[in-house]
């Protein structure tokens, strides 16, 4: 199929075609999560040996998203897409087959290898395929996959986990692979502006990727469990992700075909938009995995229906996505974005007055709310940050954007979960504290407890023990609880501290689009400026939000 052809395909049924593969991707990112304890026992393996299933393929992934923009010029964006979709398809069977953990965890190296590639050729192929003007439109579909999958995934793994078997997870993405194959080969094309590069493979810029961002997955996805760096396996992992980062960074910026094209970065609306990405990536999956933690061990829910209560997020965000894509091709998108913004905060801090009493109800509309959030952040952000970007450029930005959503998201997990641990340790130690001899409210609850005990047949000393035990479990359970009210507080707050950056987000009324690069950006990508096939008029002025 040519580019002509490619230009009279439905938009919507390329949309299919890539968003049932990248869901695909992104749901098996967190499906596994909840099924570890199941695989780990299967395989006579620890849990803690078991993490690595998980591990592995985030490493894996993390190295290949941001090469995906240099391996679509390569070997052609279709090719690549091709690649993949069969790749991690071919590797989710042989993830199902696995009959002993090692086998799993390179299975899952190579399943994260073909995955990796699958978010920003789906957001590049989408962008590209939509007119300028309905980038709203584009964003919104892809929208659908990266703020659903993660919400789903929990609750799918437990169900299928409890209800079948851990390989059925995988076993799953072969009737969805095996069909977005056909309509990819059917329905995808390499524009015409996409020229399959003959130049010299940059394969140092591969090593230091590879080292750079391999081992900061395994610092982040580790460092909780192995106490971060009082631990040697920490600081050696970590040194090595600062020399790999930094040496990237410089190699990149000085060959002339780099695997990562940093320049992009110079762009100020493309660097705001990245900036503000990773925070909400922070926010998202950090609040993903606090609440079920919340739920499970402090107000007793199962796995599965701790995963259900996560639901309401994703109704609010499909309710508000179409409306959302709409607006943000009509109006300009930072108003859109400080709405999302400070709806963010409030359900933060409304989360925050959760306490050990709660209820679903307590948890349902903030959850609704918080969806609405995300979709009026992704949809705008994504299509204002990529609107200055030329086409044949598109690829490696997207690589960009994903990768520092995804990085954000792991920091967000990794400095969410130890402040929660840090602080009901802190908690802990206050409120064991105040339980001593010369409290009279502490001792008559012990000693109400231990009569409890001693009536029920356990003689004094088994009464007094058992009292006190209970009484240290109240304790942990009120120092969790606080430390949650904090987290959640504190995430609110992050909401709230991005506003002001949204004054770098460049926005032209004029042209009804998001303004192209300013004169700065131009001057230092003056070839690719020359390149842009739709080119934008250059704003009088940067209009205020009013």
């Amino acid at each position: 199929m040519d580019g002509s052809a490619h230009r009279h395909v439905n938009p919507w049924i390329v949309t299919i075609s890539v968003m049932m593969a990248t869901f695909m991707e992104l749901l098996d990112t967190t499906v596994v999560n909840v099924s570890i304890p199941h695989i780990a026992g299967n395989l006579a393996a620890t849990v803690e040996e078991g993490t690595w299933v998980v591990t592995s393929y985030l490493v894996a992934n993390a190295i290949i998203l941001p090469m995906s923009g240099w391996l679509a010029r390569y070997l052609g964006r279709k090719k690549l897409l091709l690649i993949c979709v069969s790749g991690f398809t071919a590797t989710s069977l042989l993830c199902g087959l696995a009959t002993n953990l090692p086998s799993l965890i390179l299975f899952r190296v190579l399943q994260g290898l073909t995955g990796g590639g699958l978010q920003p050729l789906a957001q590049a192929i989408l962008l590209e395929t939509f007119p300028r003007e309905k980038h709203g439109h584009a964003m919104a579909a892809y929208g659908i996959g990266i703020l659903l999958a993660p919400i789903l995934g929990p609750t799918l793994g437990g169900w299928i986990t409890d209800s079948y078997s851990w390989r059925w997870i995988f076993y799953l993405n072969l009737p969805v692979g095996i069909f977005s194959l056909v309509m990819i080969g059917r329905f995808v094309s390499d524009p015409p502006y996409i020229k399959r590069s003959a130049g010299r493979i940059d394969l140092w810029g591969i090593g230091l990727l590879a080292l750079g961002l391999g081992t900061l997955q395994v610092v982040l996805d580790t460092g909780q469990r192995k106490d971060w760096f009082s631990s040697d396996y920490i600081r050696f992992f970590a040194t090595l992700s600062v020399v790999g980062l930094v040496a990237l960074v410089i190699r990149e910026l000085m060959v002339k075909e780099p695997i990562v094209d940093l320049r992009a970065l110079a762009n100020r609306t493309f660097s705001a938009g990245v900036f503000l990405i990773t925070q909400v990536g922070f926010v998202l999956y950090a609040s993903l995995v606090l609440l079920p933690i919340y739920l499970e061990t402090l107000l007793g829910y199962p796995a599965y229906n701790a995963g259900l209560a996560l639901s309401p997020r994703g109704i609010g965000s499909l309710a508000t996505m179409p409306l959302t894509g709409y607006l943000t091709s009509k109006i300009d998108p930072r108003k859109i974005i400080v709405v999302g913004l400070i709806l963010g905060a409030i359900t933060m801090f409304d989360l925050s007055h959760l306490n050990l009493n709660a209820g679903y109800w307590d948890i349902l509309w903030p959850q609704v709310l918080q969806g609405v959030a995300l979709a009026l952040l992704f949809i705008p952000l994504m299509a204002l940050s990529m609107s200055s970007i030329p086409k044949e450029q598109m690829g490696n930005a997207t690589s960009i954007f994903n990768l520092m959503r995804n990085i954000g998201g792991s920091f967000g997990i990794a400095i969410m979960t130890t402040f929660l641990a840090r602080r009901t340790q802190f908690h802990q130690s206050n409120l064991v504290a105040n339980i001593n001899p010369g409290n009279l409210k502490a001792q008559a609850m012990i000693a109400g407890m231990q009569g409890w005990f001693h009536s029920h047949g356990m003689d004094a000393v088994a009464a007094h023990r058992k009292a006190l035990a209970a009484t240290y479990g109240m304790v942990q359970a009120h120092a969790a609880m606080l430390s949650f009210v904090e987290a959640f507080w504190v995430m609110g707050i992050v909401f709230l501290a991005m506003l002001p950056f949204l004054l770098l987000l460049r926005y032209s009324r004029r042209t009804g689009s998001p303004a192209g690069s300013s004169s700065t950006d131009s001057a230092r990508q003056p070839e690719l400026t020359s390149q842009m096939q739709e080119p934008e008029t250059q704003p009088e002025a940067e209009p205020a939000m009013h």
